[in-house]
């Protein structure tokens, strides 16, 4: 079991800007030694390469390929709202 110094309770209760009594330091060094002990039976157990993915996937998506796409004049075809051969839209203030 890891023991805390209770200065460094002290000095833990300072920096979190607690004013800690007598009873209140001892819990305090008790429940951090719990969590120091929790902590290092974390440290040994057993551990296993990561599995990133276990279960194998494909893409679904299909590739990107160039492929023919509207002209300009096609694109703008079916609206009003053009100017100069390119979309006109409001302006930004």
């Amino acid at each position: 079991m890891t023991k805390v110094k209770e200065e460094t309770v002290k000095h833990v209760a300072d920096l979190a800007r607690l004013k800690l009594t007598a009873s209140q330091l001892k819990k305090m060094q008790k429940d951090l030694d719990d969590i120091l002990t929790a902590f290092k039976t974390l440290d040994e157990a057993p551990t296993a390469e990561p599995s990133f993915q276990p279960i194998p996937m494909e893409n679904v998506l299909r590739e990107d390929a160039p492929e023919n796409c509207l002209t300009n004049e096609e694109a703008l075809r079916n609206t009003k709202h053009k100017e100069k051969g390119f979309f006109k839209g409001p302006r930004a203030s």
